[in-house]
């Protein structure tokens, strides 16, 4: 039986959204607007740690076994109403020479994970970029730097550059302590309505944070972060060198 998903308060119905067709496969709760999110990055980088914070959607995730995938349907509850995101991951699959088109066809937004303690994860975001817009063309974006709870962060703000000269979204995580869980979602969200006003109504269900972040330090990386959308992006592409 599927779980009932908690209403917030009378929210309009939205319209004339756009409203994507079932992917073969996937999860689809209900008829709410859903879009089919390719979640993608480095082994160990934290992406099934990350989507499986959101309770219902590890609840009702479904098992692809031809592609050796779990699709989470992520439910957000949003002053237009309900939306869906049956968010994809590679339940590590990526450890075996990368992963085939059926994983990517007809995705319609994504976001590229990296970790910020390793440097060979943030090196390869470019190679995941390019096999994802290979098949998926003009999709929304998010890079998701993951970890920043832990204290020997590599990955600096002022050397993260690849977003900006791609035209992505950039945020610092830590799936862990849910910081920062739902503003990839609230950024793809408005991408995929065509609302940038567009906000989450109530908070997801999200499991227990096991870390906590210093507020301190998370406050100074939105001081980097911001500084560094200020420093020119730079010609060449060294940064994965």
């Amino acid at each position: 039986m599927q779980p009932q998903v908690p209403q917030f308060g009378a929210m309009p119905q939205m319209a004339a959204a756009p409203v994507a067709a079932p992917v073969a496969g996937a999860v689809v709760p209900g008829s709410l607007p859903t879009f089919k999110l390719i979640l993608v990055g480095d082994g160990g980088t934290g992406k099934t740690t990350f989507v499986k914070r959101h309770l219902t959607g590890e609840f009702e995730k479904k098992y692809i076994a031809t592609l050796g995938v779990e699709v989470h349907p992520l439910t957000f509850h949003t002053n237009h109403g309900a939306i869906c995101f049956n968010c994809w991951d590679t339940a590590g699959q990526e450890r075996f020479g990368g992963l085939r088109d059926g994983y990517y066809i007809q995705g319609q937004c994504a976001i590229i994970m990296f970790d910020v303690t390793s440097r060979l994860t943030y090196n390869n975001v470019e190679r995941w970029y390019r096999d994802l817009v290979r098949v998926c063309e003009n999709i929304p974006i998010v890079l998701c730097g993951n970890k920043v709870d832990v204290k020997d962060r590599k990955v600096k703000a002022r050397s993260i550059t690849f977003h900006r000269k791609k035209n992505l979204q950039y945020y610092d995580i830590s799936a862990k302590s849910n910081y920062n869980f739902e503003k990839p979602f609230l950024w793809l969200a408005r991408k995929l309505i065509g609302d940038n006003n567009l906000y989450f109504v109530a908070a997801p269900a999200l499991a227990p944070p096991e870390v906590a972040v210093d507020p301190q330090k998370a406050a100074e990386y939105e001081r980097q972060i911001a500084e560094a959308a200020e420093v020119p992006v730079p010609e060449d592409e060294s940064e994965f060198s």
